[in-house]
């Protein structure tokens, strides 16, 4: 196999190599994947792990849907986004859903008239954003959005704005890999309890089969 290389834009080819990659390196499929909308990394990812779950982040979806809606009327819009999916303290799965669900129509029929598409913005696979609520409650602020990632990615930006031009690929490499070593100090990890633990073991046996569950 050919040794992978950086792809110059977020196509579906780029992304799908990237993930072919990891898997040949031992990446085993995750049971969430958190993205944005960018259709070529969705593709990719559900390809390369069909049985994971995905999540869409939920602040680049509410700076979707603001975007459609009036000055006046942006912040109250935001926060009515924000009240569907804070504070669900519902049993992972159907019941969370169901919260969520039902104030996801609350919110249509407060804007629906006003934003058609602000609406439509947020319910058009919705389930998709509604993907961390199969998991532990004490999870689920930190796995709803991409918050974390796109913190380097700003950091990146401005060391690179510094230098003005990379000589190279491998410089290139170099820089990220020191933003995200120096960024993950500051990563604090998952609260783990008993119910937690069993429910992602739960999700494990549902998604991948007893024998992967057994083992992850």
């Amino acid at each position: 196999m050919a040794a992978p290389t950086a792809g110059a834009t977020e196509s579906f080819e780029a992304w799908h190599d990237h993930f072919v990659d990891l898997k040949r390196r031992g990446l085993r499929p995750p049971l969430l994947g958190i993205s944005d909308g960018a259709p070529g990394l969705v593709s990719a990812f559900e390809q390369a792990f069909d049985k994971s779950l995905r999540q869409r982040c939920l602040v680049h979806r509410a700076g979707n849907i603001v975007a459609k809606v009036s000055k006046a009327d942006k912040a109250e819009v935001k926060k009515d986004f924000w009240v569907i999916f804070n504070d669900i303290d519902a049993a992972p799965g159907h019941d969370a859903i169901g919260v969520a669900e039902a104030r996801a129509k609350s919110f249509e029929r407060k804007w629906a008239a006003r934003y058609p598409s602000a609406v439509v913005c947020l319910v058009d696979d919705f389930s998709s954003l509604t993907t961390f609520l199969h998991f532990p409650v004490e999870h689920r602020d930190r796995i709803r959005h991409t918050n974390l990632l796109e913190r380097t990615f700003g950091e990146s930006r401005r060391r690179v704005k510094v230098i003005g031009r990379l000589p190279g690929e491998c410089s290139c490499l170099s820089l990220v890999w020191a933003v995200l070593d120096r960024a993950s100090v500051g990563w604090r990890g998952l609260e783990m309890t008993a119910s937690g633990i069993r429910r992602l073991q739960d999700l494990r046996h549902q998604l991948f089969g007893a024998a992967f569950a057994a083992t992850g």
